[in-house]
């Protein structure tokens, strides 16, 4: 394919490919210019002029090519993917020079967009002086040697993108043990030997010049690596596990108080961390990067009732979220899991809402929290188009429109919280004796106290508590009607 046929298109040129059905429907055929051409998508590079180099275990990201294969949907939904993946490229610390999309009917098993585009890549990796190429979605280990023999500068794709990510972002010790652990079953198929060293045998008679201390099983150096990287596997399990007792602890302990625990879940960069700001003063860190927020966030709240509840901050999530993460990270999302509310926060203000709102329900239905009742909270109303508001309404019955920047909404929020939260359907009305302070002081915490009247004989209770305190309730006390 010659250098012509990479032509740059304008957004208006882009709606007109669709005006004229490049996918026909019947027969599912391409057209032959557009297969032909390994399309630019203008508006993608990078305006920083000042990027700090980023180097994080074994990844290294500087100056990048963008490349994605559209295979279905509109020429916006593949650009929109682009535009995703060059806000996680820039969120790793990279310049993004180029961002290239080719049109196919599925990914080309050898090279991901084929030989002869593959070579007209090269040409563009050598035209900006780039030293990495990034591939929108996951690639075999052999797609992604052979696209990386054509090109001759270092190739990842978007998996190993987003564990770089969590890699820099994770601060807790269980966050790296987790990140380490995807990024090793990430790592497992596809550990390769540069040149002969990996794959030299040792041990045995063939150590040849080896000698004492060289003779061993006979295994290569790659299986020798292979059996270690599954032996470090295995004891990270062991240490998430342990280190998840403690959360599964307090978990436990709230479950038993019967304390109703509602998770704040969204896409990433929605605004879940200043949303839980905003509700609950928490302080934790906002930022305007993608997954800022790794290790969970527990705290508590109440509802202007009074009623106490806790309210968790988890990991963002985002399309073709690398499967490694979530089993890593299974330990943490269950947070969401056992909740008894989820606000499902998406942005407002995001070019497609609706991918992002499916996106997160996808990850929600691999951790078992599918059914557990939801609140789409539609955040950064400030910003956001009232057309693209009015069609999420529409669509998401349950859903209120909030700006956790600047507080608008909240207030319903929380009213929404406390209707949807699990009903309080033990009423009580006792004599409490004086003495029996602690009672009282549960009612107002775990409860909704509905009125108090002090007497000479106590204090009479008039309250909607949990069914644990109102056992208490009637082993202790007798209800006023009989006083």
């Amino acid at each position: 394919m010659h250098n012509d046929s990479r032509t740059r298109y304008t957004r208006d040129e882009t709606r007109q490919w669709e005006d004229l059905e490049l996918l026909a429907p019947d027969t599912g055929e391409l057209d032959l210019e557009d297969r032909q051409a390994l399309r630019r998508v203008a508006g993608l590079s990078t305006e920083l002029q000042d990027i700090t180099e980023v180097e994080y275990r074994q990844l290294r990201l500087e100056r990048v090519v963008l490349v994605g294969v559209w295979t279905s949907g509109s020429a916006t939904d593949a650009e929109n993917s682009l535009l995703e993946l060059k806000l996680l490229a820039e969120t790793a610390g990279s310049e993004v020079l180029e961002a290239l999309i080719q049109r196919r009917q599925k990914p080309d098993p050898a090279t991901y967009i084929g030989s002869g585009k593959a070579a007209e890549l090269r040409d563009i990796v050598e035209a900006t002086e780039a030293d990495t190429v990034i591939c929108d979605g996951e690639l075999a280990p052999g797609q992604l040697r052979q696209l990386e023999e054509t090109v001759k500068v270092k190739v990842i794709d978007r998996t190993a993108l987003i564990l770089d990510i969590f890699a820099q972002h994770a601060k807790s010790r269980e966050g790296k043990a987790q990140v380490e652990l995807a990024q090793l079953q990430y790592l497992m198929p596809r550990l390769r030997g540069w040149g002969g060293n990996l794959s030299r045998q040792v041990g045995g008679r063939a150590a040849g010049g080896v000698g004492i201390g060289g003779r061993g099983p006979g295994e290569t150096k790659i299986e020798l690596d292979r059996r270690r990287i599954r032996e470090r596997m295995a004891k990270l399990r062991r240490q998430i596990g342990e280190m998840s007792t403690a959360r599964v602890t307090k978990r436990y302990r709230r479950r038993e108080r019967e304390v109703p625990a509602v998770a704040i879940a969204g896409y990433t960069n929605a605004g879940k961390s200043s949303l839980l700001n905003r509700l609950t003063g928490a302080g934790v860190l906002v930022e305007d990067s993608l997954f800022a927020t790794l290790d969970p966030t527990v705290r508590k709240a109440r509802t202007s009732e009074g009623r106490l509840f806790t309210l968790a901050d988890t990991v963002g999530f985002v399309r073709h979220l690398p499967h490694q993460l979530i089993e890593a990270f299974r330990s943490t999302l269950e947070e969401v899991g056992d909740a008894d509310l989820i606000l499902h926060v998406v942005d407002g203000a995001h070019p497609d809402p609706e991918s992002q709102l499916a996106a997160v329900r996808e990850v929600l239905a691999d951790v078992d929290a599918g059914d557990i009742p939801e609140v789409v909270v539609i955040n950064k109303a400030d910003a956001a188009d009232p057309e693209v508001l009015a069609r999420l309404t529409a669509k998401e019955r349950h859903s209120v429109i909030v700006s956790a920047r600047t507080g608008a909404g909240i207030d319903e929020l929380r009213s929404l919280i406390e209707r949807e939260l699990p009903r309080l359907d033990h009423e009580v009305r006792v004599l409490v004796p004086y003495d029996r302070g602690d009672l009282i002081s549960r009612a107002h915490k775990e409860g909704e106290v509905l009125s108090v009247e002090h007497t000479g004989d106590g204090t009479i209770l008039h309250a909607r508590v949990l069914p644990s305190l109102s056992d208490d309730l009637d082993r202790i006390v007798k209800p006023v009607e009989t006083v």
